[in-house]
């Protein structure tokens, strides 16, 4: 059912495609999944038709992935559901929608990825690809891509319902996250040129199968700034022990316009140690200390996404929380 009461069925979708793609209409098809934003129905064997139903905000999405990734996937080592074809608002469904190629592969929150140097590679790849820089007309990702000082009420507000959950019982933990939180922050900002991000780089938008990554799906959070909202990914989504080999592997083509300051080695609001961030030739120290505050907003977020969906809430996801906590594991530092 979506926003306005109109339910979503085999049905409606079927009508949609007769009376604007009659060639495709008499495909198998059935729901694939229900998203944040878009229900995704197959098509076939390799379609898809998405159409927005939960958020006001769906419709701008979709209409801004069949804008930009016909653009931008050519060049992507990973497989992405490409835009074929647009459907426009109708008496029949009064927003648009999107028919896109099929991604085969698994949710990577349902299956991570357990071959760490090959999952390395697969994602440094994908996000070497990604990160060039983006035309001055690219799509602006909210709060994405800029500045984590803005989003600090943010994160004590999840963090004070984690503890408060039960889901962080540890002070020392608590104190550790506050900690890496209050070094990002204080790093300093990305000058370099603004460069294409996936905005919205979670376990549940990777594919994987055998074991590493095999397509990234979900591109509504497409926009263009910081390289550190999505190397956050490295944190969030490989298996421990392979964060070092990805940086490695991980090459972009941008260039900073600043000397990357030097990090203190202790937080200046928590008088608490901040771990090293890994060293690689790619992206610069003060890069990685944001990546890394990125990786703790992200895992923070996922982890109360996780626990409302164990309590049955409505927009709850109970797989988003082990990836979450294995991430936690890999940003904050073990006493």
């Amino acid at each position: 059912m979506t926003r306005d009461g109109t339910a979503l069925t085999a049905d409606l979708v079927r009508t949609l495609l007769r009376a604007q793609h009659p060639d495709l209409a008499e495909r198998p098809l059935r729901l694939g999944a229900r998203g944040w934003d878009n229900q995704l129905w197959r098509l076939g064997d390799d379609l898809a038709v998405r159409l927005p139903w939960a958020t006001a905000t769906a419709d701008a999405l979709l209409l801004k992935e069949h804008t930009w990734l016909p653009v931008l996937a050519p060049r992507l080592p990973l497989p992405v559901p490409v835009p074929q074809r647009l459907g426009a608002p109708s008496a029949d469904f009064s927003r648009p929608w999107i028919v896109t190629t099929w991604v085969p592969g698994a949710p990577g929150d349902l299956a991570p990825a357990t071959r760490g140097r090959e999952a390395a590679d697969a994602l440094a790849g994908f996000l070497t690809a990604l990160h060039r820089p983006a035309p001055d007309d690219a799509p602006a990702g909210r709060e994405r891509g800029g500045p984590l000082a803005p989003l600090a009420g943010q994160f004590e507000r999840g963090l004070a319902s984690a503890v408060e959950l039960g889901l962080l019982p540890e002070p020392e933990t608590v104190r550790a996250m506050r900690a890496i939180w209050a070094d990002a922050v204080a790093a300093p900002v990305w000058s370099g040129p603004a460069v294409w991000l996936h905005g919205d780089l979670h376990p549940a938008n990777v594919l994987t199968a055998d074991g590493t990554f095999c397509g990234v799906i979900d591109f509504g959070g497409l926009c263009a700034g910081d390289p550190a909202c999505v190397l956050a990914a490295a944190w969030t989504l490989l298996p421990d022990s392979a964060l070092d080999h990805f940086h490695t592997a991980y090459r972009p083509t941008y260039r900073t316009e600043y000397q990357p300051a030097r990090r203190p080695a202790q937080d200046p609001v928590n008088d608490h140690p901040v771990p090293d961030p890994p060293q690689h030739p790619a992206a610069d120290d003060a890069t990685l200390r944001r990546a890394r505050g990125w990786a703790l907003f992200r895992a923070l977020g996922c982890l109360l996404i996780g626990e409302a969906g164990h309590r049955g809430r409505p927009g709850g996801k109970p797989s988003w929380a082990p990836p979450a906590r294995s991430a936690l594991r890999r940003i904050v530092p073990t006493p």
